[in-house]
């Protein structure tokens, strides 16, 4: 099956983690957005969408003995199951759609993906760089070293999730959104050394459709692609839903929108991966609400 021919059909996958993060919360989301109804929004929506159910649990702990690679073993146990759930689905014809859960959950999308389409790429909308390892501190915090395991970098268990490194060439990646109070001039370096296609945050809020059109031609023609959608790309001054959160970024969730809409329409999109949502933080579900209500509304395109 070629990306033009992918199924439009979703399979709800949840995956309840927060064992990469930095706290606790983000192991509840897939139970918190389907309670706010995702999957009958979806349906609302013209949208075919059935659920495989939620992997197993895996809650933070607190690491004093691993301080460059924090619960390490946790982080690697999810992401393998979630390669193997996404595997799955992909080889079923049906377009995964993961509700995470910390953002080390999209090494195991591409790693499942990559079981069935090597030449997957990745849209990545994300508030953060995720190369945790260039930077002046490293907090250990695995969450935070996505974009760095998934180019072939750091922890081998990691990295090497489809066997040989690196999960995703970097021509195969495209940021988008990133905070650029979040970039070092070393990541700067690093991800033009690589060329990472990249769009910050300011670029996405002056034209979202151009920042997805961007992302989508660096992308072009050599596979499948996923969206990976963190939602601390979004001011959490607007939307205060994101376990890590950034304030003052200027971008609005209806920027992300927009963005997302071009997206996912386009043929080449065969997944979507949901992070960081942290329902502890939204007590009387109004924010979970408009979070919905944008992510159906691009779904639908």
């Amino acid at each position: 099956m070629n990306s033009s021919q992918a199924s439009k059909d979703w399979m709800l996958i949840g995956v309840p983690t927060s064992a990469g993060a930095h706290h606790a919360g983000q192991e509840r989301a897939p139970a918190a957005l389907r309670a706010a109804g995702l999957a009958e929004r979806l349906r609302a929506r013209g949208l075919t969408v059935a659920d495989a159910g939620d992997l197993p649990v895996s809650v933070f702990a607190v690491d004093h003995e691993h301080p460059r690679a924090r619960n390490l073993a946790a982080v690697v146990k999810v992401a393998r199951e979630v390669a193997d759930a996404v595997a799955s689905a992909v080889e079923a014809g049906l377009r995964p759609l993961v509700l995470g859960g910390d953002c080390t959950i999209t090494l195991g999308v591409i790693a499942g993906f990559r079981q069935v389409h090597p030449g997957t790429g990745l849209a990545y909308v994300d508030g953060d760089v995720d190369l945790g390892a260039v930077s002046a501190e490293s907090s250990g915090i695995l969450d935070a070293t996505g974009v760095w395991h998934l180019l072939g970098y750091g922890e081998p268990e990691l990295a090497g999730l489809a066997s040989s490194p690196p999960l995703l060439d970097p021509s195969r990646l495209a940021i988008v959104g990133c905070d650029p109070r979040e970039v070092t001039e070393d990541g700067h370096r690093f991800l033009a050394d690589h060329r990472v296609s990249y769009t910050d945050g300011p670029a996405l809020v002056a034209d979202p459709e151009a920042a997805a059109w961007k992302a989508l031609a660096a992308l072009a023609g050599r596979g499948p692609m996923v969206v990976h959608f963190d939602v601390d790309v979004v001011d959490s001054g607007d939307l205060p839903l994101g376990n890590f959160p950034h304030y003052n970024s200027g971008v609005r969730l209806t920027d992300v929108g927009r963005c997302l809409r071009v997206l996912l329409a386009d043929a080449s999109c065969a997944g979507l991966v949901l992070t960081e949502v942290n329902p502890t933080y939204d007590a009387d579900g109004s924010q979970l609400d408009r979070y919905l209500s944008a992510l159906t509304t691009a779904l639908a395109g």
